[in-house]
């Protein structure tokens, strides 16, 4: 008998926790945004908030570019992270954007990592333009990017094109701070070159170790020792680039770690980890984009 209740007991507490960290998640408010239709594809944005966020004005907006290589990867990698920053009072949206779909050498019929970039800058656009939708300071917009991600939202800070001739080019595509987890800063590979086919002569334009500049918003950088994907060194000669031009651009290294910075917890896609998110959590305070 007394081992029955232990265990009844046991079962009380473990179901009354879960319950309690499904009512936190279940009061964050999922929506489905089409924030772009090229031809006849729909592109959308994954807004997360909780409803008590966007009776506030002020609010931070954080914006998330999934990796892949240009041809893989979705907008659900970020859906975790998205829960977890509506929970704490931002307004997250995860992003999808046009993928090549045909790796051959005939870029005329396909997407390539070009319009990937355009479309980063589409969206960011599609942000800022509705941020008093949702009660966000257009001054307090971040973007955070894995892998190509990180290329991606590079791009929309540091490039005066490519971009899409029916945006509202007014209104800049630049995030006001930036978070890159493992991400690309140098396209120079075969890979992104067989991606961009005859359009090869362009992969300097959306190479960001190549287009450097002073006056970019605050950089965050979190990087594996061991990543063979995008190799280590390249993000540190990068970082010593920008600050060279004034910017400020900090990098966290772990030894050991691949590109996959939080393998084998697949709670935030093996993206990061908690702790790595807690680091950035105080990036995100003294930079004011997060309360104390």
């Amino acid at each position: 008998m007394k081992t029955y209740l232990a265990t009844a007991f046991a079962f009380f507490l473990f179901s009354s926790g879960f319950s309690r960290a499904q009512t936190a998640y279940d009061s964050v408010v999922y929506a489905r945004k089409i924030y772009k239709t090229v031809d006849t594809v729909q592109l959308t944005a994954h807004v997360f908030y909780k409803p008590s966020t966007l009776r506030k004005t002020g609010n931070t907006a954080l914006a998330f570019f999934h990796g892949g290589g240009w041809a893989f990867g979705k907008p659900d990698e970020f859906f975790n992270a998205c829960k977890r920053y509506a929970n704490l009072g931002f307004v997250a949206i995860s992003f999808q954007y046009r993928l090549v779909t045909d790796t051959g050498n005939n870029p005329d019929k396909t997407v390539t990592p070009i319009d990937c970039v355009i479309d980063v800058r589409s969206a960011m656009r599609w942000l800022r333009e509705h941020a008093r939708d949702y009660g966000v300071d257009s001054d307090k917009i971040v973007a955070g990017g894995q892998s190509v991600g990180g290329q991606l939202i590079l791009c929309a800070a540091m490039l005066d094109a490519p971009n899409d001739p029916k945006d509202n080019l007014r209104v800049s595509p630049a995030p006001n701070a930036i978070i890159s987890w493992s991400g690309t800063v140098n396209t120079l590979d075969p890979w992104c070159d067989r991606l961009l086919g005859n359009k090869r002569a362009q992969i300097w334009s959306i190479s960001p170790a190549h287009n450097v500049k002073s006056k970019m918003p605050p950089v965050i950088a979190f990087h594996g020792v061991a990543d063979h994907v995008v190799d280590f060194w390249t993000v540190s000669f990068f970082a010593d680039e920008m600050r060279a031009l004034g910017n400020h651009m900090e990098i966290y290294k772990y030894e050991g770690r691949q590109h996959y910075l939080g393998d084998p917890d697949p709670h935030y896609a093996r993206l990061f980890d908690e702790g790595i998110l807690t680091k950035t959590d105080d990036f995100l305070r003294r930079f004011g984009f997060m309360k104390p």
